[in-house]
């Protein structure tokens, strides 16, 4: 095995749709493993996904809820439209072509 990081698929500011439950959000920060606590790992998983893959901070459209999945969960959102989110502008100052942009600090 190597000890070369994964491969991250997917980028902050990028549209999201979770596989199985269908909602859409936007990636706010990717972890190159699982970073998370038992209790996020076993209580909303239950297929076991990998902890040495890439997992992902995605805000949920149309709620205030922040949620931590993995890779193997998500895959492009073709819609290009924009999320409602309540820290959608706290994090992101532009929206275009279906991405969200951070400030350039």
């Amino acid at each position: 095995m190597s000890d070369s990081p994964s491969l991250i698929k997917y980028s902050p500011g990028q549209l999201i749709v979770h596989k199985k439950y269908g909602y859409r959000g936007v990636i706010i920060e990717v972890d190159d493993c699982f970073q998370g606590t038992e209790e996020q790992y076993h209580g909303a998983n239950t297929t076991d996904p990998p902890r040495d893959k890439p997992w992902y901070h995605i805000l949920v459209d149309g709620s205030d809820y922040v949620t931590y999945v993995p890779e193997m969960q998500i895959e492009v959102d073709p819609s290009l439209e924009p999320i409602n989110h309540p820290k959608i502008t706290e994090i992101f100052h532009d929206f275009r072509d279906g991405k969200y942009f951070r400030p350039l600090h």
